[in-house]
């Protein structure tokens, strides 16, 4: 039975970042009821399948391949299929593949339907306090030095928050970078989200440092949330023209 009794369609399925009980009852619903689940990895999409006891057929859609890929999702779906995207983790097209596959299915006339779910940035920031009204989600910052300073000098010369997703081999590296750029900033950081060593860490960008430093090694995957501080922000919004 389909999900859906209209055309075929393309669900985009966010799935845990972590915890595998954060998956919605949608989401699961969604994946029962498709004939085809389309993943980044089917390895790592087929252990979320196994743990429910959804046994479904998988195919791979993932950076490298996502323009082909999407060409063959497309004609399972002119041949009847309703079909189900997942990223390794998180929301599929957030810092993950998915974008070009909904475009090129949508363009192709079917139906995307977003199944919401986890979402890194979103968990960090539900949990980091007060960052303010507004942020902007940069995702991957560059591996290059140059590239990446430059970048977060213009994100910070806005003052509002941003936040960005980190490897343990750069992290250090990069909040160095920010307290260069910016010592007064406020850094929130998730490490390992929803997973059982979860750790957040706010502070200063010197406390933070400290904090990382302090450890024998830094493992884990990072989302870090930048607030750049400064007197004449504070309250901004609150004054009256």
């Amino acid at each position: 039975m389909r999900y859906s009794s209209f055309m075929s369609t393309l669900y985009m399925v966010a799935t845990p970042i972590g915890n595998l009980e954060d998956i919605t009852l949608r989401a699961l619903k969604v994946l029962e009821s498709v004939d085809i689940v389309a993943c980044e990895d089917t390895r790592h999409t087929g252990l979320l399948l196994s743990h429910f006891n959804l046994k479904k057929r998988t195919i791979a859609c993932h950076a490298h391949n996502e323009t082909e890929s999407s060409k063959g999702i497309i004609s399972l779906l002119e041949q009847g299929h309703d079909i189900a995207y997942c990223s390794d983790a998180g929301t599929p097209g957030i810092s993950d593949p998915g974008a070009r596959l909904s475009e090129a299915v949508r363009k192709a006339g079917f139906t995307v339907v977003p199944i919401p779910g986890c979402s890194a940035v979103i968990t960090l920031l539900s949990a980091a306090g007060n960052v303010g009204r507004t942020f902007t989600f940069e995702g991957f910052l560059s591996p290059k030095k140059g590239r990446r300073t430059k970048r977060l000098a213009n994100l910070i010369s806005r003052g509002e928050t941003f936040v960005f997703y980190e490897s343990p081999f750069r992290i250090l590296k990069t909040l160095e970078e920010i307290r260069e750029l910016s010592p007064s900033c406020r850094i929130s950081i998730g490490r390992e989200l929803t997973k059982a060593f979860e750790e957040i860490i706010v502070g200063d960008v010197t406390t933070c440092i400290d904090s990382l430093k302090s450890r024998d090694a830094i493992k884990g995957e990072f989302a870090v949330a930048v607030t750049p501080q400064s007197d004449e922000n504070e309250n901004d919004n609150d004054k009256e023209d």
